[in-house]
């Protein structure tokens, strides 16, 4: 049984911080949003845990 692929984090709000270079709504990077699609499961999971800690920063 393989394991599913991680959602993306979007929730259509898609503005960009230029301070801190995330999405306001998902946290992600120009970068980590534009390759979503072609990241293998690892890195797109690397990201997810990544997101509390960046929007704990605000």
């Amino acid at each position: 049984m393989s394991e599913a692929e991680p959602l993306s984090p979007c929730v259509a709000v898609c503005v960009l911080e230029p301070a801190s270079g995330y999405c306001r709504g998902c946290f992600r990077t120009i970068d980590e949003i534009s390759r979503w699609l072609l990241l293998a499961r690892e890195e797109k999971r690397r990201i997810l845990a990544a997101l509390p800690a960046r929007q704990a920063k605000g």
